[in-house]
Parts: structure tokens; C-alpha cells; sequence
């Protein structure tokens, strides 16, 4: 039998937690910051802290509980999860989470499920509350979210059914996961052996290859609505994509850093923190400047600045700037004489150096268009793994025939 139900009679909303109360002050439980909190194996249950540290200003669960973050964009992500094998069976965690407590009326697998349907999340963006970018889902969304409940015996046959479809899928998409993670080491390895010892290279110094002395940004930035452009580290993921977003300083410190100001066609690279993040500047970047974590390269008349960006991808350039900064204690900084006087294999003349670009970006696009396959291939995996939960948790699908079943 099916009844229609507010989901407050099926589960308590944002409980209390007895088994909290009951630990001593120095006792250990698991701890979850927002970025610990994925469903399936991807759930970290590694941190711990003592009760005494996470008393006050924290959201609190135990075992059998279900978390959904009420943060955008979190929530809209899907990323609720059934948590159990805490630590002396108790949690605390980020207060951006809503705790749902099963009830005697409904399985808590099924109520995990629940919440991971295509409904239930576009339900709870429609019911956001809060400025952009801080957008809350209200508990009295889910109190009041009306729910088709069947009867526990059919709630779990539904819950077993997604556990072993969802657990196909989830293999699927780690097996794409890993091909994803060694793209970069085969590109790596490609663009090795383009730079490797033969008769149409030689070997020199990355400061012969610059028409100026390589330098650093903006050391301390302040920004202002208008004024310009300010490239950070992240923005050089997709410089023309990210342009117009990025943040602006004053035209007068602007001008106290010009010989960063960028120019077409510039290098730009990451040399703190993460080392070796690179583009070239298109024309619609050109005036910006730069941050301190982000170094101008501008190299002669004749070399191509698309053959340095491959290089620096390389393990030549790798392997060096790990030794420049092995002393580093806080996080590597990457100077500016160490960089240029970085060993390079570089074609010897204008022939071989095209010809060597050609076979980089031929092996950049094959890369490239491997990352998009990829990446098409794990969304259509999350896309079937939430029209099955939609399916199945809404009546739409019989789960006592529809074992492999196709479902769009």
C-alpha cells in the first residue's frame, strides 16, 4: 500500500543526538567538513576530533542518519548521504547540513533515496532562501515536502534494487575516473618525447628564449569595481572564458606593476603554490595584470610561445622546479633567476621548431578531446544513476522486473 505523507510524520527533522550527550568530553568521533561529505565510497570517514572540540557550533548525527547540505551549490549536487561506521557511532560535522532521523514508518536507505531524486532536489532549489552564492534550503522545505511512501516491505526491495544498479554504476564511473586521472602523465609522456635529446635540438637556458626578464605580479592587490582586469592563478584554466569575471585593482597600481601589464601572446604561468599552470594570452586579455602567484614570460621574435607552454607541461620542467623549491617550508615559490636558468631542449631552427609544435598541439588536442569523452561519458553515468532513483523511488519504475531495465 502507497500513502502520501509530509515527511515530518516519517523522520525527525534536525534531532537531537543522545548518543552525543552520552560520550565523555575526551572522547574521539568523526568529524565532516563539506568537503568530506560525497556519497558512496567517496564519503570520508577519516577525521576525528574529541567531543570537547566540536561541542558548540556544530551540527551533530550518529549512525543511521541522513545528511543533506542545504548550501548551494552543494545541495544541488546531490551529495546527501547515509552515514554509518562513525566513529563510536556519532558525527559533527559543518552547520550547512540538514539531519534526517528514519522513523519506524520508512527504511533509511529509502529516505536516502529519497532525497536524491530529480524531484525532491529542484524542489529544494525553488525553496531557497538567502543572497546569491548563499542560498539555504529552509528545514521547513523538508518538513512540509509531501512524499509517496510505500510500505516498508516494497521500501526495501526498491532499496535493495538501487544499491546493486548504483553499485554497477558507481564501478562504471571509477574505472572513467581513473582513465581521467593518468591523462595527465600520458600527455606528460607524449610531450617527453618531443623534447627529447636529438639532432634537431639543443640544449640551453630558458632565459635565451625571452626578449624581457620573466617577473611577477601585483604583490598586495586591492579591487575596486572598476579598473583593471586582475589574472589569479584559477583564471589561467580558461583566460578568455574568465575574463570578464575576474576581479579589477586601481589604474594607478596597475601602472606601479607595468611591466606586467600583459600583451598578446604572453606566457603566463603559475609560480606559487601550484607550480607550472600556463596559457598564453589571447587579445582579449591584453592590459590586464598579473597576481604575485602569476609570472609574465615574453619570449623573442621567432620562438613560439605555444612550444614553451608545452615544454613547461613536460617532465623536464617539472623535475627542475621541484628541485628550485625543494627548500621551500611554506609552500613552493618558484623565483625568477632559478626559472631562467632552467635547463631546455629547443629546436635549432625555425623548421624543426614548427614541426615540433605541430606534434604538440596535435598531442594536446588528442588529450583534450580524451578529457571531453571522458567527462561526457560521467555525466551520462550521473544522469542514469538519478532517473533510476527518480524512477524507482516514485512508482514509476517495478523494481521486481526492471533489474538492467533501460531508463531515461
Amino acid at each position: 500500500m502507497t500513502e502520501n505523507v509530509r515527511l515530518r510524520h516519517l523522520a525527525r527533522i534536525n534531532p537531537p543526538c543522545p548518543r552525543f550527550d552520552r560520550l565523555s568530553a575526551d572522547a574521539e568521533l568523526t568529524f565532516f567538513p563539506m568537503e568530506c561529505i560525497w556519497p558512496g565510497q567517496r564519503l570520508d570517514l577519516t577525521h576525528r576530533r574529541v567531543k570537547s572540540a566540536v561541542a558548540a557550533g556544530f551540527t551533530r548525527f550518529q549512525d543511521g542518519d541522513v545528511l543533506v547540505p542545504k548550501i548551494t551549490p552543494t545541495f544541488e549536487a546531490g551529495r546527501a548521504v547515509l552515514v554509518n561506521g562513525l566513529h563510536n557511532g556519532v558525527g559533527a560535522g559543518t552547520t550547512e547540513l540538514h539531519v534526517l532521523r528514519a522513523g519506524p514508518r520508512i527504511n533509511p536507505r529509502f529516505l536516502f533515496y529519497l532525497v536524491n531524486t530529480h524531484s525532491f532536489l529542484k524542489f529544494g532549489e525553488a525553496e531557497m532562501y538567502g543572497v546569491a552564492g548563499q542560498q539555504r534550503v529552509p528545514d521547513g522545505f523538508l518538513r512540509n515536502l509531501p512524499v509517496r511512501v510505500p510500505d516498508l516491505e516494497e521500501q526495501c526491495r526498491i532499496a535493495d534494487f538501487l544499491d546493486l544498479e548504483l553499485a554497477h554504476i558507481g564501478r562504471l564511473d571509477e574505472v572513467r575516473a581513473r582513465q581521467s586521472a593518468v591523462v595527465p602523465e600520458r600527455l606528460r609522456a607524449a610531450l617527453d618525447g618531443i623534447f627529447a635529446p636529438s639532432s634537431c635540438v639543443k640544449e640551453t637556458r630558458l632565459k635565451y628564449l625571452f626578449s624581457v626578464r620573466p617577473r611577477y605580479g601585483v604583490l598586495v592587490p586591492h579591487f575596486t569595481d572598476e579598473g583593471v582586469p586582475f589574472i589569479r592563478v584559477n583564471d589561467l584554466l580558461d583566460l578568455p572564458g574568465r575574463i570578464k569575471d575576474v576581479p579589477k585593482i586601481p589604474v594607478e597600481l596597475s601602472r606601479q606593476y607595468s611591466r606586467t601589464v600583459v600583451r598578446r601572446g604572453d606566457v603566463l604561468m603559475s609560480v606559487v603554490g601550484t607550480l607550472g599552470r600556463v596559457a598564453i594570452a589571447p587579445e582579449e586579455v591584453a592590459g590586464a595584470n598579473i597576481a604575485r602567484a602569476v609570472a609574465s614570460l615574453r619570449v623573442h621574435e621567432g620562438v613560439s610561445s605555444r612550444l614553451l607552454t608545452a615544454w613547461i607541461k613536460s617532465s623536464a620542467f617539472e623535475e627542475q622546479a621541484v628541485r628550485a623549491t625543494a627548500s621551500d617550508t611554506a609552500q613552493p615559490t618558484l623565483g625568477m633567476e632559478d626559472l631562467g636558468n632552467f635547463r631546455v631542449r629547443w629546436p635549432l631552427g625555425p623548421r624543426e621548431q614548427d614541426h615540433m609544435v605541430r606534434e604538440a598541439l596535435a598531442v594536446e588536442s588528442e588529450m583534450k578531446e580524451m578529457v571531453r569523452l571522458i567527462g561526457k561519458q560521467r555525466r551520462l553515468l550521473a544522469e542514469r544513476r538519478q532517473a533510476l532513483i527518480t524512477a524507482a523511488v516514485t512508482g514509476q519504475l517495478d523494481v521486481t522486473t526492471a533489474r538492467g531495465a533501460e531508463v531515461s
